[in-house]
């Protein structure tokens, strides 16, 4: 089955990337055999999206003209991932020892949900969730 969305995101470090949503969030990040030419991945897939995180080198590689738009930091002006998690008192303490840039703290919503907002190691704009029980 194939995801209806597929979503590209250029990050500076494919292991960075890697400790940041696997390590930290702990998100099913595969990290696919790629075909001949084709530029090493990480891969975060669900049945209606997938994720690929591209490093910027090998982006500008293939496609020259982006280079000067790809040194542009904080990446994805405007641009949120919203990403329902489990343990997100864990996460958040764990941002915190890693000195992660967090935009608003853990906090239990109205809705049913506990939410923090913080910036993965690229600067893209990142709100964790976890229902409440």
């Amino acid at each position: 089955m194939t995801a209806a969305l597929t979503v590209q995101l250029c990050v500076s470090d494919l292991m960075t990337t890697e400790a940041f949503y696997a390590g930290i969030l702990g998100l099913p990040l595969q990290r696919p055999i790629t075909t001949l030419g084709a530029p090493e991945h990480l891969l975060l897939e669900t049945e209606e999206v997938q994720f690929i995180f591209v490093e910027d080198a090998a982006v500008a590689q293939l496609h020259p003209i982006l280079q000067a738009r790809l040194e542009g930091f904080p990446r994805g002006v405007g641009v949120t991932l919203h990403l329902v998690v489990e343990g997100i008192e864990d996460i958040y303490q764990e941002l915190q020892e890693e000195d992660l840039e967090i935009l608003y703290p853990l906090e239990r919503k109205p809705y049913g949900t506990y939410e923090l907002w913080c910036f993965d190691p690229d600067g893209y704009l990142v709100v964790l969730e976890e229902p409440v029980d």
